[in-house]
């Protein structure tokens, strides 16, 4: 196959023609980039994950963690794929040149680490949730706590992770139990049990910096309750060398169905009374600190469903091109050759659906990273807000769409496979194992839709959404002006027409106090808003790809129509689709939530 993790045609109109990563370069912060130094980047991206990520990617699966005298055992590839990744930069790809970073927009460091993603999710879970813990040490700690925590994780040294989940509080972070008393020198001795930790213990550091979400003995219930503390595993001393071993110890390995190369540990702190931690910015305000690194990872979570979806399509794609099997249903003689499955009508049709899931949400994750460079580099201070405000609700869409979507994709991989698309002779039946993890990681998407009607909807008095309709209608008004693109942009207009309506009216009902009524389909609302984002990004795609085609050059000319295709589709078929959702929604149907537990 010529390409097994992205499309790079596809990445490069992506950053070059759709969200245009090189005008970036025309804001301080980034004038020292050029196209050439993000395809440089990118090149070492996709070696890096080519060489030393996918190689093992099998393996991983196949030999995951083992728990060994009260510690884990990897297997021996993921040292060096990590330590390459550091080395090449990738770790700190868009912290300051003087912090020993690349400087590069989030934007190319977001698509440089999709190659990773799509290589190997599993090892690129432990740099992901290092980069976000120290970015979120890097917002809220004080001076010591970043010279003894932050910089040796900056220097690859240490890894960081988020210690939220309890055995008895899931996603319910208002009912954890671990607890935090101050010590006379000023620290902290917490007790208490985490679970389902990411990278909560390995032997690829020097050392393990745990973020916990704990209670101080005078903090108020709920939320408002939480503080935030980091817990090393190691102790480090003034001088920055290591200590004697915290009072952290691992319980247990969770065995997953996918991600297996992925440590998911149970964490017991303070079993001996002795779990050192440290108070991260002011009590009681943990959980607020804590979103930053949370919707990051939220983020991350997207883009790595949207990568396993990627591969999958890929791999059925030129397993479709080039499998022989049957003939055209004008070609019946016995004696006429086979034809690739690709030539049959319903093998195009899944492919067909795969493109648009994969690429539409491709899209969606890269435009969210750009956001993020907007709302920090953008000349005015209102449009920065704007651009973090419309960041800020697009989050749980980010994470959930394709944590849905784009595991359908791997569904579609296997069924194109047909009987070799569940044996494990072929990695689709992997990448759907792995990406069906994603719509529980970082908040199930019912904790998501939740979250998008029920919050992010109302939040800043509705700021992000009138940006976001402010800004499908604006793509809608340009496609108005292409005569071939009047068929596409209909079924956008009319589902956001009938979205906005029942949105006023499901926030009438929030605000009248009927809230159960009107979040009891949440799910069916995040699914409907999801395509209208999806749909309004294949939009912006199309009106590029007619550009393209216009621009007349035929070694691009497949490349655009088949854009343009996928485009129709999702335009033509998944958003009028929606129709039966809306329906619900403005009825505020209450089959589920009249359902009583004695009935089931």
């Amino acid at each position: 196959m010529s390409e097994t993790l992205l499309s790079s045609r596809n990445l490069a109109f992506e950053l070059y023609e759709v969200l245009d990563a090189v005008a970036l370069t025309q804001r301080p912060r980034f004038a020292e980039h050029s196209r050439a130094t993000f395809d440089a980047a990118l090149a070492t991206a996709r070696r890096l994950a080519e060489e030393e990520f996918a190689p093992h990617n099998r393996k991983s699966d196949e030999q995951e963690p083992r728990f060994v005298d009260g510690g884990v055992q990897l297997i021996p590839e993921l040292a060096p794929a990590l330590r390459a990744f550091h080395e090449a930069g990738f770790l700190n790809a868009s912290r300051d040149f003087e912090a020993g970073g690349m400087q590069l927009p989030q934007l190319l460091s977001r698509a440089c680490f999709a190659h990773f993603q799509a290589a190997n999710i599993a090892t690129a879970s432990y740099p992901l949730l290092s980069m976000a813990a120290s970015r979120l040490l890097d917002s809220f700690g004080d001076a010591e706590q970043k010279r003894r925590f932050l910089q040796p994780m900056l220097e690859g040294r240490f890894f960081g992770t988020m210690a939220l989940t309890e055995p008895q509080a899931g996603s319910s972070l208002a009912d954890i139990r671990t607890r935090a008393e101050p010590h006379p020198d000023g620290s902290y001795r917490l007790r208490g049990n985490k679970i389902f930790i990411s990278a909560g213990d390995h032997p690829l550091a020097e050392n393990i910096v745990h973020l916990v979400l704990a209670r101080l003995p005078d903090a108020p219930p709920g939320v408002k309750g939480i503080s935030l503390f980091i817990v090393p595993k190691y102790l480090v001393n003034a001088d920055g060398s290591l200590g004697p071993r915290n009072d952290v110890n691992l319980a247990g390995l969770f065995h997953k169905m996918g991600w297996r190369g992925t440590t998911s540990t149970a964490l017991n702190f303070g079993d001996n009374g002795q779990c050192v931690g440290y108070l991260v910015g002011q009590p009681h305000h943990g959980l607020a600190y804590m979103f930053q690194m949370m919707n990051e990872a939220r983020i991350g979570v997207g883009m790595g469903a949207v990568m396993l979806g990627y591969a999958g399509y890929l791999y059925a794609l030129d397993y479709a091109r080039q499998r022989p099997q049957g003939r055209l249903p004008e070609a019946k003689a016995p004696q006429a050759p086979m034809v690739p499955i690709i030539a049959h009508a319903d093998v195009r049709r899944m492919l067909l659906i795969q493109k648009a899931y994969v690429e539409g949400a491709f899209d969606l994750g890269l435009y969210a990273a750009r956001l993020m460079d907007d709302s920090e580099t953008l000349e005015t201070a209102e449009d920065r807000t704007h651009a973090l405000e419309l960041l800020d609700l697009l989050t749980p869409v980010v994470k959930a769409w394709p944590s849905e979507f784009c595991l359908k994709a791997n569904e579609l991989a296997i069924q194109i496979l047909g009987g070799h698309g569940y044996t494990r002779d072929h990695p689709v039946e992997q990448y759907y194992r792995d990406n069906r993890l994603n719509p529980i990681h970082e908040g199930t998407n019912g904790i998501q839709s939740l979250d998008l009607l029920g919050r992010k909807l109302i939040q800043n008095d509705g700021a992000g959404l009138r940006q976001l309709f402010k800004r499908i209608n604006a793509c809608c008004q340009r496609a108005a002006g292409n005569p071939a693109l009047a068929q596409l942009r209909q079924p956008l207009e009319q589902l956001l027409g009938q979205l906005q309506r029942i949105t006023l009216g499901l926030l009438d009902d929030l605000l009248a106090g009927r809230a159960s009524l009107a979040l009891a389909n949440s799910a069916l609302y995040l699914k409907v808003f999801g395509h209208a984002v999806i749909g309004w990004r294949w939009l912006e795609q199309a009106l590029c790809a007619e550009r393209g085609l216009a621009a007349g050059n035929p070694a691009d000319a497949d490349f655009y129509r088949g854009k343009l295709q996928a485009a129709r589709y999702f335009l033509t078929w998944e958003v009028p689709a929606c129709r039966h959702e809306l329906e619900l929604l403005e009825a505020r149907d209450d089959t589920c939530l009249a359902m009583q537990d004695a009935w089931f």
